[in-house]
């Protein structure tokens, strides 16, 4: 995961989100006799499962990482909208000595600036 945006970059993003617990791990050679490999050697043939079960296939692993890409990046207007709109004191502020359609207005600034896109 890209630490700085949250957004899924590596396959073990997606194969911590197949099942629960320490089912697979990596190793050299993708077998628990090789050597216990850093981040950087993190490949499919490293990829080692530990609990017997069948491991995913390549295809399986970069079509998942890609399905959470594809859905991280379709929120992107939300966390754009998130970071730009007022804080919530300043908005009850607003409508406190402005009114509804003045913090409908300022609202719509932001949604008009990040539009949600249409499905």
């Amino acid at each position: 995961m890209d630490f700085t945006t949250g957004r899924p970059n590596h396959i073990d993003d997606y194969i911590r989100t197949i099942k629960n617990g320490q089912w697979f791990g990596w190793y050299e050679g993708g077998t628990k006799e090789g050597a216990w490999v850093g981040e950087d050697k993190m490949t499919y043939a490293n990829l080692t499962i530990l609990d017997g079960s069948t491991k995913p296939t390549e295809s399986e692993i970069n079509a998942g990482l890609k399905a959470m890409q594809d859905a991280f990046d379709a929120r992107d207007y939300a966390r754009k909208r998130a970071n730009e709109y007022p804080s919530v004191v300043d908005q009850l502020d607003l409508i406190y000595h402005s009114g509804i359609d003045a913090w409908k207005s300022k609202i719509n600034e932001t949604k008009n600036k990040y539009p949600k896109p249409s499905s």
